[in-house]
């Protein structure tokens, strides 16, 4: 009769242990799932505010962030590299924000993600120590951002990060 009780406790234990597993497991599940309706919320307003803010049209370039050991390359092209108007918006919005960045005014990015994005008030304090040079691409431009500052090149490499991450594709465009 003891061995009957035992095993009935030990069959119920193993139970409850595997719906506790189960159900952690679902909640990570869920939790990881990169489609929440507040994460798809933030996309779009991402996607309005830079609609606002780049004069290009994001539908029709490609936006990307490249992280590399001393900073990192962002990269904007047309889709089409007969696209003549986008390719000169692209060059345009990219010259001015180098002039921008070199300053220290990361307002265009702000405006975007957000005051607070992850590694711009470190890139603003030490914009000084972030050489930022211009280079024209056949379908586009092309920043690189150089410092030989490994807390900066680790802020770059946070401020690119949060702009993938927002744009949800770790570049904007497809």
């Amino acid at each position: 009769m003891t061995a009957d009780i035992s095993s009935r406790r030990i069959g119920a234990l193993i139970l409850s242990v595997l719906a506790l597993v189960l159900t952690i497991a679902g909640l990570w599940w869920v939790l990881a799932r990169d489609t929440s309706p507040n994460l798809l919320d933030r996309r779009a307003e991402v996607a309005e505010r830079g609609a606002a803010v780049m004069p290009f049209d994001l539908d029709k370039t490609t936006h990307s962030f490249q992280p590399v050991a001393d900073g990192g390359q962002q990269t904007v092209t047309a889709h089409n590299p007969t696209d003549i108007e986008q390719i000169r918006l692209i060059r345009e919005h990219l010259t001015s924000e180098t002039a921008k960045f070199t300053a220290g005014d990361f307002g265009d990015p702000a405006t975007i993600h957000g005051d607070r994005m992850p590694g711009l008030a470190d890139l603003r304090a030490g914009a000084a120590r972030i050489t930022v040079r211009y280079e024209e691409l056949p379908d586009g431009a092309r920043l690189f951002y150089t410092t030989n500052e490994p807390p900066l090149v680790s802020a770059l490499h946070q401020w690119f990060e949060a702009q993938s991450s927002d744009h949800g594709t770790g570049d904007h465009g497809n």
